[in-house]
């Protein structure tokens, strides 16, 4: 009897110290609750996850799709397969496979998935059966394979790979005597196209079309010769051959913007030309009755920006009809809508992007809004979609958030992914604003966005960080951006802005840079932003920065030279001399013929006057340069004019090299991370007391 009495007290003791505690829970929360959520942090970076290349099911009920994220162990970018029903249910993973796995493909009748893994220790396509989850390595591959498309028949896998070419030594090398330890055999160059930026100085090598049996065996080579074949594959319905695009010409090396459309015969390897017009036809797609075939087409011009053109061909007369010269801008990412009769494409629209379609009566109307999501550290317009049973499945992403997959059916969108809650939930992010402006240059309409800091009091005056893209033919837009996000956190208002020569204005717009990239110009466009929202009250004029990358970095580099407003200024991996850059930079065939009235020795001064070196004897910013060393789309040579060139003029500098790193300096997470820390220290030091006495 006594037992029971002791087990009572007991738990009536834990009965009130848990009210007690439960109490103190209670209100803990409520406390909590009132307290603003923290700002992003840096290593929150490694957390970000987002969703791309969708691809939907042939009977249009799921959608397999990349999802990525970030190692923090290994510092790099995983990517995994998932698949998730249309209507947002039975989300997981594809397989068990944690190796880096990308381009998932469905077979025509959607009983298997092709794609690209490394689980066997090298990237080779693989297979998965669908009603059992079983997979197996379909290739040995030397080289990885890209633009993988299944036959209509299912048969076969067609695919792109590189094929290497030696190229013989000049001099026949001397044999060392033995036990001779010499150095290492020079390395022969004769190709015009020698080095890639990422990948440096390479041996030649050619991408050619190669098909494997879809249940695995020995990959077939169909093109030949020292050519590229490049982009998107398309089968012929009856599975007898492939249509690819490419320049056969003698002198491909030395020409921009030219390709052709071809097919090659499955059983021989037989080419037949399909297009022959002057300028670029790539992207081939067969209609679902095989009739026609779609191309993107890019006229040959010497201009900075010229708009792609969806085009049909007529393969029985092989008549070419331009469907989209209505459009203005590109028209990209061709898909046929099931039923034949019209073509959906994605197109870029004051800085955001929509899948639209066009009707074969050149008819153009939209479809889906609001792509995006799918460039995580600065917010460039990206994503991607698909279509197949009916469903359009895309990349939706947002101001506050990286990429998930949407799916438009019967006119209804729906995103059926939440990939970030569990962390951007939690955090208290900077709000993106629109701002439209007119430029003092000559009052032409500018668009851009700033971001306020977590806890923004429209009372108080701060900081500004003018952040500008690169290209300078690309475009920002209001996408989440984790690089743009941690200035804000750190107290910043980040204004940024598509200025002239941005795309998704049309082509006169973009043609507004043409000769002049950087120029007074795009400069005046960038101030004339700044000095509105000074007007507005929220910024101290005081406390102006400056960064950029790549082009953003040239202007960066031109802006200094130009006015002494900013406190500080960040160039990342700039152009500082334009004839040092054009003759040794990756780019230099296409960029000399689209962005210069000539090669360099015939036009010096005007190379000379776009030069950032032009205006060095201007500048008294203190500038700090941050370049990858491998770069070569803006090579490091350029990085060291400028800072020897400053530092002989006795300007506040510094140059931060990082090791490894080509012209993509943040695709590594840390690098991200380390690209932020170093520009928000340096503009630590030259912040002046704001005008809230803070």
């Amino acid at each position: 009897m006594t037992e029971p009495k002791r087990i009572s007290f007991s738990l009536s003791k834990i009965f009130i110290k848990s009210s007690l505690g439960a109490l103190i829970l209670s209100m803990s929360t409520l406390s909590l609750a009132s307290e603003p959520a923290p700002a992003l942090d840096a290593m929150d970076v490694f957390e970000l996850e987002w969703a791309s290349d969708p691809q939907v099911a042939p009977d249009g009920k799921s959608v397999v799709y990349v999802r990525r994220s970030f190692n923090v162990m290994s510092d790099v970018a995983n990517a995994t397969l998932w698949q998730v029903s249309i209507d947002g249910s039975d989300h997981r993973p594809l397989n068990s496979n944690l190796h880096r796995s990308t381009s998932p493909r469905w077979s025509p009748e959607g009983d298997k998935i092709a794609y690209v893994s490394s689980e066997s220790g090298s990237s080779q396509i693989h297979i998965q059966w669908m009603d059992t989850g079983q997979t197996s390595v379909a290739s040995h591959l030397q080289q990885s394979p890209s633009n993988l498309t299944w036959s209509p028949d299912g048969q076969w896998l067609a695919f792109t790979m590189s094929v290497k070419k030696s190229t013989p030594p000049i001099a026949k090398r001397r044999k060392a005597p033995e036990g001779a330890v010499w150095a290492k055999p020079p390395v022969t160059v004769t190709t015009t196209r020698y080095q890639y930026d990422g990948r440096g100085i390479v041996d030649p090598s050619y991408l050619h079309v190669f098909v494997i049996p879809a249940d695995g065996g020995v990959a077939r080579q169909l093109t030949s010769g020292d050519y590229n074949h490049y982009g998107r594959l398309s089968w012929s319905t009856n599975s007898t051959s492939i249509f690819f695009s490419a320049d056969r010409s003698d002198d491909w090396e030395l020409r921009s913007d030219e390709a052709d459309i071809f097919s090659v015969s499955l059983a021989n390897g037989a080419l037949t030309q399909i297009t022959d017009l002057p300028g670029a036809e790539r992207s081939p797609a067969i209609s679902p009755n095989g009739k026609l075939l779609a191309i993107s087409y890019e006229e040959r011009r010497p201009l900075a920006f010229t708009p792609d053109r969806i085009a049909t061909v007529d393969l029985s007369t092989n008549d070419v009809r331009i469907l989209t010269e209505a459009v203005d801008g590109d028209a990209a990412n061709i898909l046929w809508r099931d039923d034949g009769k019209a073509l959906y494409f994605s197109f870029d629209e004051r800085g955001e992007r929509h899948v639209k379609q066009v009707t074969l009566n050149a008819a153009v109307s939209r479809v889906a809004t609001g792509l995006g999501g799918t460039s995580v550290g600065r917010p460039y317009l990206s994503g991607g979609f698909h279509t197949a049973g009916g469903v359009v499945a895309y990349t939706k992403g947002g101001p506050d958030r990286p990429a998930d997959i949407a799916v438009m059916q019967r006119k209804t969108p729906r995103v059926i992914t939440a990939l970030n809650d569990d962390l951007l939930n939690y955090r208290s992010l900077g709000e993106v604003h629109e701002i439209v402006y007119n430029s003092s240059f000559d009052g032409q309409e500018i668009q851009g966005w700033y971001i306020t800091p977590p806890g923004f009091d429209p009372t108080k005056k701060y900081p500004l960080i003018l952040e500008i893209h690169g290209g300078p033919h690309l475009a920002y837009g209001p996408h989440f951006s984790a690089e743009l996000q941690l200035m804000a956190a750190a107290g910043y208002i980040v204004f940024y802005d598509n200025h002239r020569g941005s795309l998704s204005y049309g082509e006169d717009f973009a043609l507004l840079l043409q000769y002049k990239y950087s120029s007074e110009e795009d400069f005046a466009d960038h101030m004339s932003g700044i000095d509105t929202l000074i007007e507005k009250g929220i910024v101290d004029g005081d406390n102006l920065f400056i960064a950029g990358g790549s082009a953003g970095g040239i202007a960066t580099a031109y802006a200094v030279g130009l006015t002494d407003r900013f406190n500080a200024a960040v160039a990342a991996k700039p152009v500082i001399n334009w004839v040092s850059k054009t003759l040794t930079a990756d780019s230099m065939v296409g960029q000399i013929y689209h962005q210069f009235p000539g090669p360099p020795w015939e036009h010096l001064d005007h190379y000379w006057k776009r030069s950032p070196l032009s205006l060095v004897g201007n500048v008294v910013t203190p500038t700090l340069l941050l370049t990858g060393e491998e770069d070569r789309r803006t090579p490091m040579s350029e990085t060291e004019q400028f800072y020897q060139a400053l530092r002989l003029r006795g300007v506040d500098s510094a140059m931060v090299r990082l090791p490894g790193a080509s012209h993509g300096i943040a695709s590594r997470p840390s690098r991200l991370i380390t690209k932020v820390d170093h520009i928000l220290a340096w503009f630590e030091r030259y912040r002046k007391e704001d005008s809230n006495g803070e």
